[in-house]
């Protein structure tokens, strides 16, 4: 059964408590993320606002009318010599994996931050076993750059986290219009 792409578009606050279910049951149950505490749809609403009025890009999955999965990018560092690089978050629904959707925002958020100027993109992957996040990813041109080795601590065990890393643009080849 073939299944029609998914909407990618900028998030709605009507989409909070779609993404705070997706973003609770891995904080929950996996360890895709390192908080320990699920958070609230107001929490999750007071962090987008504040990624989107940063001016970075927070978009949504939709197919058949469900948020399917969410994306997007905060800075990597706050020191401004890291102002050109961002670090990506992208999380489908458990429903929806392997349809996509992952692909689909990935590359949509890879295309809005290279639109906004930004010339490297991090992906920061809670734990080193996350193979599905790691081909993801490669699939996307990112490269593996380092591997920190037990950094996290949950659900009892001790946590590696991979480092991949992918030029938006021209990456580093020539500098930037707003040096």
């Amino acid at each position: 059964m073939s299944l029609d792409p998914p909407v990618i578009r900028p998030v709605r606050d009507a989409d909070m408590a779609a993404i705070a279910a997706i973003y609770g049951v891995q904080v929950e149950t996996s360890v895709s993320t390192y908080e320990v505490d699920r958070p609230d749809i107001a929490e999750m609403q007071q962090r987008m606002a504040t990624i989107v009025a940063q001016g970075y890009p927070y978009l949504v999955a939709e197919r058949a009318g469900q948020i399917a999965g969410y994306a997007y990018a905060t800075g990597y560092r706050a020191r401004r010599a890291y102002r050109f690089t961002v670090e990506n978050t992208v999380y489908v629904d458990a429903a929806h994996q392997g349809h996509g959707i992952g692909t689909a925002l990935l590359k949509a958020l890879i295309d809005d931050c290279t639109a906004r100027g930004f010339r490297q993109m991090i992906a920061v992957i809670g734990e080193a076993a996350n193979a599905a996040s790691v081909r993801l990813h490669e699939r996307a041109g990112f490269r593996t750059v380092g591997v920190f080795q037990g950094i996290g601590r949950k659900h009892g065990r001790w946590l590696d986290t991979v480092q991949m890393q992918r030029a938006l643009g021209d990456g580093d080849a020539c500098d930037p219009l707003d040096e």
